[in-house]
This record gives C-alpha cells, sequence and structure tokens, in this order.
C-alpha cells in the first residue's frame, strides 16, 4: 500500500492513527477552554504580594534551613531565614525607583554560621550586654554564659541567632511576610524559664520592614528582643555610611565604660557628639567616638522620648546619594546605634569593612537586670511581652 509517495507498514498506520487520535483530543481540548499547554502556564513567575520557599542549606547537626523570599505589591522585596529569623536580604527603590539591596548579608547558610557579626539575625535572649554574666530575680542569682569576657553578649555562646526557628507564611492584605517560633528551654545559656518566643517579619506594601515581638514565659526570666540588621541606604557594599544623616528622638545616652557596659548614668546629648536631636552625618563628629582601646564608632544606647509601649519615632536616617530615607519607628524604651565598627574586610565579615554599615537595634536598656533605675527587662510567668518596631522606607 502507497500513501502520498511513503510505504506504510502496519507499524507506520499504527503511528499514524494515535497522531489522529492525539489531535482530535487537542482540538477538544481547545474548544472547551482546557488547553494541554495549561501546566506551563501555571509555572510562569508569580505577580503580585507573594512570598516563594527555597532550600537555603543544612547546618553542622543536620538541620534544613529555608530562605524565604517576600515581594509587596510595589515590587519591593526582602528574603528571611529561619536559620535566626534573619533578615537576609532588602530591596526598597531610590529616588529613580531603581531597587537595591540597603541591609548586609550572605548568600549561604554556610557564611551565617561561619561570620560573628549577627547580621540580620534575632538577637536574644538579652540584647546587648550583661555585666560579668550575672543577675538577679527575687534575691536569686543567674550565671550566664561570659561569651566577651567578662561579660554576656546577645544571649550568649548559642543565642537566637544560631538556632533554627519554626517558619510559617504570613500573608495579611496589605503585608506579607514569615512568622518565627522558637521554644528556649529552661537553662538555655544560663536563662531561668522556658521561653515561647514568636517572631514576624513583614514587609507592608508601603515599604515597610514591620518586625513583632512576642513571648511567654514559665517561670520568671529576662527579656531583650531586637533584631540586628545592618543598614546602608546607598546599598549593600556601596562605601562607607559616613555621609548618611541621622536624626535621633532622644536627649539621654547611657554612659559606659570600657567594657561598654553601662554605669546607670544618663547624660544629655546637648552641645556633644551624642546629639543626633537634629540631623548630622554619621561621620561628621565620629572621630569624637574614640574611647581607651574601642575601635572608633557609635555603640551606644540613646533612650527615647516618648510614652511607654505606644510606638513612637525613634529616628530618621537620609541618603544624600541614593535619596532613600529609613524611618524607624518603635515601642522600645532606646535604641542602640552601631556603626559597624568591627567589621574588618576580611571573608568572615563578607569583606565588609568598618562603617559599611550602621544598626539602629530597638531594645532595652543594656545590663537592664542590674540596675534598678532602668525600665524592667523581667517577664513573669503570666505576662506577655510585646514589642513592635518598623523600619519605613521611602526616597526624595
Amino acid at each position: 500500500m502507497r500513501h502520498s509517495g511513503f510505504h506504510l507498514t502496519a507499524g507506520t498506520i499504527c503511528r499514524d492513527s494515535a497522531t489522529r487520535l492525539w489531535l482530535a483530543a487537542s482540538f477538544f481540548l481547545t474548544a472547551f477552554g482546557n488547553h494541554p499547554t495549561i501546566a506551563a502556564d501555571q509555572t510562569k513567575p508569580e505577580k503580585g504580594p507573594r512570598v516563594t520557599k527555597a532550600a537555603f542549606g543544612k547546618t553542622a547537626d543536620g538541620l534544613e534551613t529555608s530562605l524565604f523570599t517576600c515581594t509587596n505589591s510595589k515590587g519591593a522585596s526582602m528574603q528571611v531565614t529561619d536559620y535566626g529569623a534573619r533578615l537576609v536580604a532588602l530591596h526598597v527603590p531610590d529616588r529613580a525607583g531603581k531597587l537595591a539591596n540597603v541591609t548586609l548579608g550572605f548568600d549561604t547558610l554556610e557564611k551565617y554560621v561561619d561570620h560573628t557579626a549577627y547580621m540580620g539575625c534575632t538577637t536574644g535572649r538579652f540584647a546587648n550586654r550583661i555585666a560579668n554574666g550575672r543577675f538577679s530575680i527575687d534575691g536569686k542569682e543567674y550565671k550566664l554564659a561570659a561569651n566577651i569576657s567578662p561579660n554576656h553578649l546577645h544571649g550568649g555562646v548559642k543565642g537566637f541567632d544560631r538556632h533554627v526557628w519554626k517558619a510559617a507564611e504570613v500573608r495579611q492584605p496589605h503585608a506579607v511576610g514569615v512568622n518565627f517560633k522558637f521554644l528556649s528551654k529552661d537553662g538555655d545559656e544560663g536563662y531561668p524559664g522556658n521561653l515561647d518566643t514568636s517572631v514576624t517579619i513583614l514587609l507592608t506594601d508601603d515599604n515597610e520592614l514591620k518586625i513583632d515581638y512576642l513571648a511567654t514565659t514559665d517561670k520568671p526570666t529576662i527579656l531583650n528582643l531586637t533584631n540586628h540588621a545592618y543598614f546602608n541606604l546607598s546599598g549593600a557594599g556601596a562605601g562607607d555610611i559616613l555621609p548618611h544623616k541621622l536624626t535621633l528622638n532622644s536627649d539621654y545616652y547611657l554612659a559606659v565604660d570600657a567594657g561598654v557596659i553601662p554605669t546607670g548614668k544618663l547624660t544629655p546629648v546637648k552641645g556633644t557628639f551624642m546629639d543626633f536631636t537634629g540631623p548630622h552625618t554619621i561621620g561628621e563628629r565620629i572621630a569624637e567616638t574614640k574611647f581607651g582601646s574601642l575601635p572608633l564608632g557609635y555603640d551606644h544606647c540613646f533612650v527615647l522620648r516618648g510614652a511607654k509601649g505606644a510606638l513612637v519615632q525613634a529616628a530618621r536616617v537620609e541618603d544624600p546619594q541614593s535619596g532613600r530615607v529609613m524611618d524607624v519607628l518603635t515601642t522600645e524604651p532606646a535604641v542602640q546605634l552601631y556603626t559597624s565598627n568591627y567589621l574588618d574586610g576580611g571573608p568572615k565579615n563578607g569583606g565588609f569593612k568598618q562603617h559599611s554599615a550602621f544598626c539602629l537595634e530597638t531594645q532595652h536598656y543594656p545590663d537592664s537586670p542590674n540596675h534598678a533605675e532602668f525600665p524592667s527587662a523581667v517577664l513573669r510567668l503570666g505576662e506577655k511581652f510585646q514589642s513592635t518596631t518598623v523600619y519605613k522606607f521611602s526616597a526624595k
């Protein structure tokens, strides 16, 4: 049998019949709106507010970690990871609408495990310093890890930044993000009580990075939570932040000793290099911060104006180069200004150099448990710790 100049075998006829059946099925599906390529269409990138999840690597003890990318309706995005309930990247627009990452971070879990600068992490149980790693509650003394001997810093040897948190995506009408939860067990790094902690990190449609903290305990303990994000409004790796203009809603700062432990004295900022009640560039008077053997730069806690527990303006930072502006609002009583004094350009810190970023860590006062005159950082059974900080980004 011959057809169209080709010799057809039985096998050829079978294949040709199968082709006809496939064409008929395709026509049928097309006619009823079920095109065979619909599955491929579903793989196209999602548009609009969204959260996507990807593997981020394993810890030394075999725990899987994840990286979450959250994009708002305007195209700004943030990345967070469950390793340390940590901000990894934050892309926001400049005055021309160009997006850039404005926070220091790393692209792999291994680099976070190796680094020592607390980049982007949730810091706890107690952020900042506790003198001699000791404090008392109701007459009972507790001894903490002295990880910057003789003092305690940022929760100890294995603080909240070194744990993998439980993570769940959050989608709200005008925000997307991730909720992180962690149970810090009684005796963890020397702290009393089983502490249940929840941290929700959101990116709103108004280009706000919003962080909500919630915690409860089953026995009296101390708590001071913050996020240790390093910001450079020109973009991560775009040089130092000394030309950034800073305004702080603060009339007093905490005087410290050579170990950066508060002396208990609230010192007026007026007329000093600590006065940011009006805008000053960070580098304008930074040379005056030199104190003993400490590296050059700001590492000071500023007492904020405003009602206790109310969400108030804490700071504003303006970058003349990019036009980006960051407003900081918080319910916390203080903010720690840190100008990345210890970054040395080495590989463990991502090659970032001294003053390549600034931190504005909203928190309770350092060493609060050892100063009765400071706002209390004690959390008791039946109480609920709640705190909110907002980093709002705009451009001019």
